[in-house]
């Protein structure tokens, strides 16, 4: 009886390091979408870039729920999950987008130099720039909301497509957004903050669900399409949400109580 029991025990155990394992898989799939991604780029399809990097930012949203639901922490102790997911979150949050910024001459500034010689330059600003995010052990408020600009450029990438801005506003948007890498802005996150989380968990649907809608027609638009029009402001109204709720927290709350170290990018 004694054996049966110690078996069993052995069995379950081994299934949970299996379940761990594959959540660690299941996390490396992000950087695999981010290599497709930087592919596309390099073949010049923003639209399959945007594609892969969602799926990949998809990915970095619920492995940490994964993570902690299969307790990796206890069944792999000796593989860092954390610094794995800094690693892919690095890669798809910054190189691709900087990546993105030259390769599309998002800052076509020609003043002095050409002007992919001023995309190169504000590529290297984000990638410079975003190191201090990862290496920041306050990056994140103990109500999780990120302290900081939180190196998400494959959104602010996103922005210029969709939006289709000039290199001023590009320009400007990089500088601003590198300066408040450091300071003590907060920055919402999407799925952990639990301020509004009833109506914060729908609104990031929808921005999702708009943004897949955007990208997939944004090359086939006409100057009087009312639908990709009404996405378009839907999409909007749900960052101008995002970027109040964020706002609130900064100047209205203020800190509740002393800022505590991350545990992941984005998970």
């Amino acid at each position: 009886m004694a054996k049966r029991i110690i078996k069993k025990h052995n069995i379950d155990l081994e299934m949970k390091k299996g379940i761990a394992w594959a959540v660690h898989a299941f996390t490396i799939c992000g950087i695999v979408a981010g290599f497709l991604a930087l592919v596309a780029v390099l073949k010049g399809d923003a639209v399959a870039a945007f594609m892969w990097l969602g799926l990949a930012l998809f990915v970095d949203g619920i492995d940490g729920s994964l993570a902690r639901r299969a307790r990796v922490r206890e069944y792999t102790p000796n593989f860092d999950g954390a610094s794995l997911d800094y690693v892919i979150d690095y890669f798809t949050y910054v190189a691709v987008p900087a990546v993105m910024v030259y390769w599309f001459n998002m800052v076509p500034l020609d003043w002095i130099f050409s002007g992919s010689t001023w995309s190169l330059v504000a590529a290297a600003t984000i990638m410079a720039v975003s190191c201090y995010t990862f290496a920041n052990v306050g990056m994140k408020s103990e109500d999780y909301y990120f302290v900081g600009f939180p190196a998400i450029w494959n959104v602010v990438v996103l922005y210029f497509y969709v939006l289709d801005t000039g290199w001023l506003f590009n320009g400007l948007t990089i500088i601003v957004l590198s300066i408040l890498t450091f300071i003590p802005i907060k920055f919402v996150h999407p799925l952990r903050v639990t301020h509004w989380r009833n109506i914060t968990i729908p609104m990031t649907v929808l921005r999702a669900a708009m943004t897949l809608s955007l990208v997939i027609s944004s090359k086939d638009k006409g100057p009087t399409d009312a639908v990709y029009k009404i996405e378009l402001w839907v999409w909007i109204a749900a960052s101008l949400y995002f970027a109040w709720i964020s706002l609130w927290r900064t100047f209205v709350q203020g800190d509740p109580g002393h800022d505590q170290n991350g545990d992941g990018h984005a998970t």
